[in-house]
């Protein structure tokens, strides 16, 4: 969703940010984990906290570093001002229907581990602490190798946490007054949709 902003409203202008900031948050994340990052986002900018994805490491340590650098809410930076384009945006969202979705989430993680997702995670294991490895699927393995919980719970987890991504995704694209709503099986609707915008 940021990234979709980022192409169709440009960006917001953000204070820099000392490397002292940067480098302490992310030894904080190594040593304390996500949830300690998250706790104290929540305490600095609530209104920020409802928005992001709270699996995204990347996401709280950017808030937090530009919460703590200026002492002022990150979200007070985020002007959601629409910067001149010059194009056309036009935003289709395809949106199937919840039950089924969370059934292909889940059939999905089940053929991930299947072709083998935790061999891949076995090997990345003395580079768990990276901020890249701290998203849905790494996160929950790594647990399972750490002896936290087993690995029944794990997948368990990772299907959870993904359906919750999935409504996130959905609820952000909400926003989006210009946005309409597809059936991913109504191709020729969404076709038709183009072709005519288009043309106007």
């Amino acid at each position: 969703g940021l990234y979709i902003d980022a192409v169709c409203k440009g960006f917001d202008d953000f204070p820099d940010v000392p490397d002292a900031i940067r480098n302490e948050l992310n030894l904080r994340l190594q040593k304390e984990g996500i949830d300690a990052l998250e706790k104290q986002l929540k305490d600095l900018d609530p209104n920020y906290h409802k928005l992001v994805d709270k699996a995204n490491p990347h996401r709280i340590i950017r808030a937090l570093e530009i919460s703590l650098s200026s002492g002022r809410p990150y979200s007070e930076f985020r002007t959601q001002q629409q910067k001149k384009r010059n194009f056309k945006t036009i935003i289709i969202v395809l949106e199937k229907d919840r039950k089924d979705l969370y059934e292909r989430i889940n059939s999905r993680v089940d053929n991930m581990m299947q072709i083998g997702l935790l061999d891949e995670v076995k090997s990345l294991k003395e580079y768990q602490h990276l901020n890249a490895l701290q998203t849905v699927g790494y996160r929950e393995l790594f647990g399972y190798l750490n002896g936290d919980y087993s690995l029944e719970f794990a997948v368990s987890e990772i299907k959870k946490n993904t359906r919750r991504y999935a409504k996130r995704q959905m609820t952000w694209f909400r926003r989006y007054k210009e946005a309409v709503f597809f059936d991913p099986q109504k191709q020729e609707e969404v076709i038709k949709y183009i072709n005519n915008r288009i043309k106007v």
